[in-house]
């Protein structure tokens, strides 16, 4: 009993020109996937700051960020930036100090005044 061997399939070999749109992609993915995990620590963090001064459940805390971000039309990440800041004796913008404010006294059990 003798095989035949198959024919091996032809690959076409890439063009330059598709090997550099898809090298260009894929960069343009792996800066996106950088910002985000840096957002994401900036916000985790935010949520750390606004849990121990505000005393809030962190699964508030995100709820707090997200509707500041609303009510002032500011990025997320900028709002989580701010508050970082403030963490460390920044003050916070007026707008969104009065957002601030509202949102923690609608979730926070012990909202303290220095916020």
């Amino acid at each position: 009993m003798t095989s035949t061997p198959q024919p091996r399939p032809q690959l076409t070999p890439a063009s330059a020109d598709e090997l550099a749109a898809e090298l260009g992609r894929v960069r343009a993915e792996n800066r996106q996937l950088q910002q985000a995990l840096v957002s994401h620590a900036v916000i985790d963090q935010a949520i750390g700051v606004l849990t121990v001064l505000a005393q809030i459940a962190p699964r508030d805390g995100f709820t707090v960020l997200r509707e500041v971000s609303q009510h002032t039309n500011t990025k997320l990440t900028q709002v989580a930036e701010e508050v970082l800041k403030h963490g460390q004796g920044a003050a916070l913008p007026d707008v969104l100090l009065g957002q601030l404010q509202a949102a923690l006294a609608r979730h926070a059990t012990d909202p303290r005044p220095g916020l």
